[in-house]
């Protein structure tokens, strides 16, 4: 058996190897609580279970659901946009179902992307970014994101034969996996580089109502002219706690869509139509129910750096997403850390490192986690203290 060669640039998922060292510490007799992974655990709300439930029920929704996504779907999205964002959509031309945004970012590389062209990846990133320019054969430059520079990449340092080389720049904000935020004033730059450059810019923001306090995320189409050179990426997996419901979409500029549709026409046929239907109603629910649900994770934060903070780290409150980024101990690293936290604690994090080498030297903590197994996490970090560790 000979597999195609275009997997051979592709590595294992470093994740799938992680949950090997989990399994084989669970299966030594450890309780294992686990914070590697932005899963949530909180329920979508329940009228969206109810229709689905509904629209299961009917005999006349088994059948192919289309390839564009359903036109309720389509407007749901727009007015989305509109009211969060007050962003104007054309729900015929600029607005794309995706199952799920992974799908809408691989199959976006692959629309765009021949061997030979360069892609903008921001190090450290979300691994389908990389994942989806590989399998395209295409190189990737790691525009590194630095703490010094509140985790935003400075786009006036990418060589400049890179940049005339470059056909797309992917960013994510809010950020994963560091928590950092941008602001409209980046995005104006960010679409100012890529007119300059003749760059399609994608930016994946499925964490825009995953915030904190009085922070607002921002769209990038919010930046006038913005839709002439970018696309946005959003999900409800984590807005709505539907991670497994596999509903995404893409938004922006229309020629690009266009192709990501011809695309996926041909490898897709759709989304489950009692699914989208149960989408339209998400797109619907109240902002209350958001920042009541936001409310608990920031609580959940709260309470994991504090217990941080004991044990010998430090970490500042992000201002959204899901997640907890620190730096290591001197001396130790990303992923000979997680391990020895592992096995010492029973606490599962993420090395930095699976996010790309800008992420040496960090993990992160999730806090999409039952609360009493993140008091059960924190209660096992303030009891064990780092400086008593022996590398």
């Amino acid at each position: 058996m000979k597999p195609a060669a275009r997997l051979a640039s592709i590595p294992p998922y470093p994740f799938a190897r992680w949950n090997q060292e989990v399994r084989r510490v669970q299966q030594e007799g450890r309780d294992v609580i686990r914070l590697d992974m932005g899963n949530p655990d909180l329920p979508p709300p329940q009228p969206v279970i109810d229709a689905l439930c509904r629209s299961a029920q009917r005999l006349d929704q088994h059948d192919y659901p289309g390839y564009r996504g359903i036109a309720a779907l389509r407007a749901a999205i727009a007015n989305y946009y509109t009211r969060r964002f007050d962003v104007t959509l054309d729900p015929e031309s600029e607005v794309v179902t995706l199952l799920g945004s992974k799908e809408g970012i691989i199959n976006m590389s692959l629309s765009f992307l021949d061997e030979g062209d360069v892609a903008l990846i921001p190090d450290p990133g979300y691994a389908p970014y990389t994942r989806g320019a590989l399998l395209a054969g295409a190189s990737i430059h790691c525009v590194p994101l630095r703490h010094e520079d509140g985790f935003l990449p400075d786009l006036d340092a990418i060589p400049i034969d890179v940049a005339r080389r470059a056909s797309l720049l992917w960013l994510n904000y809010p950020n994963n996996p560091t928590g950092a935020i941008a602001d409209l004033d980046f995005f104006a730059r960010a679409v100012h580089f890529a007119r300059a450059h003749d760059i399609l810019l994608f930016h994946d923001a499925p964490y825009s109502d995953v915030t904190y306090g009085d922070y607002i995320a921002p769209s990038i189409l919010q930046v006038p002219g913005a839709k002439e050179v970018a696309v946005e990426f959003n999900s409800l997996s984590k807005t709505f706690n539907m991670a497994g419901w596999r509903m995404g979409m893409a938004v922006g500029n229309a020629p690009a869509l266009a192709l990501l549709a011809r695309l996926k026409s041909n490898i897709d046929s759709g989304i489950f139509l009692p699914l989208q239907e149960a989408a339209v109603r998400a797109l619907g629910v109240k902002r209350e129910w958001i920042v009541a649900r936001n409310e608990i994770y920031r609580q959940r934060l709260e309470r994991v750096i504090a217990a941080l903070r004991v044990f010998g780290l430090a970490a500042a409150p992000p201002q959204a997403t899901l997640y907890v980024w620190t730096r290591v101990p001197d001396g130790w690293g990303a992923e000979e850390f997680a391990l020895a936290l592992l096995e010492k604690t029973g606490v599962a994090v993420a090395p930095g490192s699976f996010f790309g080498p800008g992420g040496e030297g960090y993990v992160r903590l999730s806090v999409t986690t039952a609360d009493e197994r993140i008091e059960q996490a924190c209660q096992r970090l303030r009891n064990t203290s780092l400086s008593r560790w022996d590398k």
